[in-house]
């Protein structure tokens, strides 16, 4: 594949992920379903079209010319267990965020926080230096988040309580991510599109029961306009999106990867703004400039070989 075409298919994931937190604040409205069913509806729905990829891929896949050494059982359950558990606490957090403080801000808080927390997870568990570069980032992350909780003008457009969702995402994600480069390092990594599935149907399984109890089932007045979303939902954002992100993953740098899927928040962003008639505060669009401005300046930090992840990491659990 081409570079060119490889950076096509990650700016489509990039924008496709964006429109994922409008699509889901549209559904809330229409269907009644919570955040835990909507994600489960999503991650189940997902997991059955990328399951037909997969299915695709292997009856293409060439003969392997060398025989992988089979992994422990113990090893893979806990593999799969905590990836799938992670995937169902960043998603299902992160439309509890859209919910509670809208899909600007949620998103942001969700994207902004991630690579930051994954970038201390490193520093901390496994010893990765961060360099001046990630030092400055880590301080603008923080810095972006105090001005988006503290510098509200009383209109209630930041919520405590959905920030406080975005940084729960933010840390589902940070632990899948730093548990992927802990086993890629001892030599255990997976294929990301199938550590993927798996996470799917270990999140899947993990949300219905919790989704029963929210409330499984959508309303029946706008049952249409629901299953459209849905559709959207599990479709373009989470199966094509996923496809065409792996596709192209394989010949694009993982930090021009990280670079590039700014684009997600600063998408849902302009969509909440144009469309969805939701209003950023000046302390709002200036906690969303300085959060964003961190986060590049830690994946350039991370091409100078500061804190470098491995290709496969870079929401390869998205």
């Amino acid at each position: 594949m081409s570079v060119r075409r490889a950076l096509a298919y990650v700016t489509f994931a990039a924008v496709a992920w964006g429109t994922a937190g409008p699509v889901a604040a549209l559904a809330f409205d229409t269907s009644g379903l919570g955040p835990l069913a909507l994600t489960f509806w999503r991650t189940a729905g997902g997991f059955a079209l990328l399951l037909a990829v997969w299915t695709v891929r292997v009856l293409r896949q060439k003969r392997p010319r060398g025989v992988r050494p089979a992994e422990p059982r113990g090893r893979r359950a806990a593999r799969i267990a905590i990836t799938g558990v992670g995937l169902a606490v960043f998603q299902a957090a992160y439309f509890a965020a859209v919910d509670g403080t809208g899909i600007a801000v949620g998103t942001v808080v969700t994207l902004g926080a991630a690579p930051v927390m994954v970038a201390l997870g490193g520093r901390v568990l496994m010893g990765e230096r961060l360099g001046a570069g990630g030092r400055l980032a880590v301080s603008g992350a923080l810095a972006g988040l105090a001005v988006l909780m503290l510098g509200g003008d009383g209109t209630g457009a930041v919520r405590p309580a959905g920030v406080a969702m975005g940084l729960l995402s933010a840390a589902g994600y940070a632990v899948i991510t730093l548990y992927t480069r802990f086993l890629g390092r001892q030599g255990r990594g997976s294929d990301p599109f199938t550590t993927t599935l798996t996470s799917f149907a270990v999140g899947t399984v993990c949300l219905l029961p919790l989704a029963a109890v929210e409330g499984l089932w959508p309303r029946i007045d706008e049952l249409g306009s629901t299953l459209w979303l849905l559709g959207y939902l599990v479709s373009v954002p989470t199966a094509l999106a996923y496809a065409l992100f792996f596709a192209g993953l394989a010949a694009v740098r993982g930090t021009t990867v990280t670079v590039i899927t700014l684009l997600e928040p600063v998408t849902a962003a302009v969509i909440a703004v144009a469309l969805l008639g939701e209003r950023l505060t000046a302390a709002t669009a200036v906690g969303t400039a300085v959060l964003l401005s961190a986060v590049a300046v830690l994946a350039c930090a991370e091409a100078r070989g500061s804190a470098a992840p491995a290709r496969a990491d870079v929401l390869s659990d998205r």
